[in-house]
């Protein structure tokens, strides 16, 4: 049975928002490999979501094992799924 959200959607339909946490990246590129979607490549090698907010990117349910992959291949552990 799935829960619901205070707006009635279902759980499962919503994504997560994955973080960057600029003070542990060293811009590697594992994660721009596994979401091209979701994020480019600055200058340096670091990763920048795509849309305003640069740090946190939503992640859709179709986005979810990738995102996963991305967090637990991240060497300096800089990604966060909440």
């Amino acid at each position: 049975m799935s829960g619901r959200n205070a707006t009635g959607d279902p759980v499962e339909a919503q994504g997560k928002t994955m973080r960057i946490d600029w003070t542990r990246c060293e811009g590697r590129g594992l994660c721009i490999e596994l979401l091209a979607a979701r994020l480019d490549q600055d200058p340096w090698g670091y990763p920048l979501a795509r849309g305003a907010n640069r740090t946190l990117i939503p992640i859709s349910p179709a986005e979810l094992p990738d995102a996963v992959e991305a967090v637990k291949l991240c060497p300096r552990a800089a990604l966060t799924l909440e």
